[in-house]
């Protein structure tokens, strides 16, 4: 299936399911994804594997591409309701991604103090202190949690090996809450092994995690874009309400998208 690449810093702003009218930076290469996971749903394709040299922008560059566009909007009266960290990968591997935020901060205050700061991360880079204290002064911390066991983690997300599931949900009980997860549920297959995260075994171990997570909110949604896999199946929307239901029931707001 096809599947797209943001070739610009700053991208945007688009309508998103879950944040409204979003202007996206993207802090990673514009021509190929770089990432620690490979998901086999991303709509940016299939991670980087090549011996090739990383190249990022600079701290300086995404400052000085914000704070353009964040005065035109101003001065044009234009409103946006989140920036948001997205892009073609993980946003939290940038060297400087503690710092960006502080200036992402300071410009939204300065352009835009309406607009909310979000970041969607897959919570591989929660042991470095400067990440969990950035994602600590944002309006949207998402991180994502799309299984409830170690086996189904790996089928689904093809994390770097030294990325064990166990240790990130530690990462991200340590957030007392200060998060918001994110599911994407689907069923498929990849290189021949089946996985099926809305069964109910599945469920009932990631409801498990996610009470004790106790995040603000959780955020379930399917399969919405073209797909690097070719064997995935989008889940009905009465099945991830009948999952939003069983969150509710934990006293955790959620929302099906």
């Amino acid at each position: 299936m096809g599947t797209f690449l943001f070739n610009e810093i700053i991208f945007g702003p688009i309508k998103s399911r879950r944040l409204g009218v979003s202007l996206g930076i993207n802090l990673l290469p514009t021509d190929y994804k770089f990432c620690t996971f490979n998901c086999v749903y991303c709509e940016c394709g299939w991670t980087l594997k090549a011996d090739k040299k990383i190249k990022l922008p600079a701290q300086e560059e995404v400052k000085i591409a914000l704070e353009e566009v964040l005065q035109d909007y101003a001065e044009n009266g234009k409103s946006i309701d989140s920036i948001t960290f997205a892009g073609n990968g993980e946003p939290t591997i940038h060297p400087k991604f503690a710092e960006v935020i502080e200036d992402t901060i300071e410009l939204r205050n300065l352009y835009m103090p309406n607009a909310q700061i979000s970041v969607l991360s897959n919570a591989s880079q929660l042991n470095k202190t400067k990440v969990t204290d950035a994602l600590k002064k944002v309006d949207k911390n998402i991180l994502k949690l799309d299984a409830g066991t170690e086996k189904t983690y790996q089928l689904i997300n093809q994390a770097q090996s030294h990325l064990k599931f166990d240790k990130i949900i530690d990462y991200l009980k340590s957030f007392q809450g200060n998060i918001i997860i994110q599911t994407l549920f689907l069923k498929g297959s990849y290189q021949g092994q089946a996985f099926d995260n809305t069964t109910k075994e599945e469920v009932s171990a990631w409801l498990k995690l996610i009470k004790e997570i106790n995040p603000q909110s959780v955020m379930l949604y399917p399969i919405d874009r073209d797909t690097p896999a070719e064997d995935l199946e989008k889940i009905d929307a009465a099945v991830l309400q009948e999952i939003a239901n069983k969150v509710h029931d934990l006293g955790i707001q959620t929302e099906v998208y």
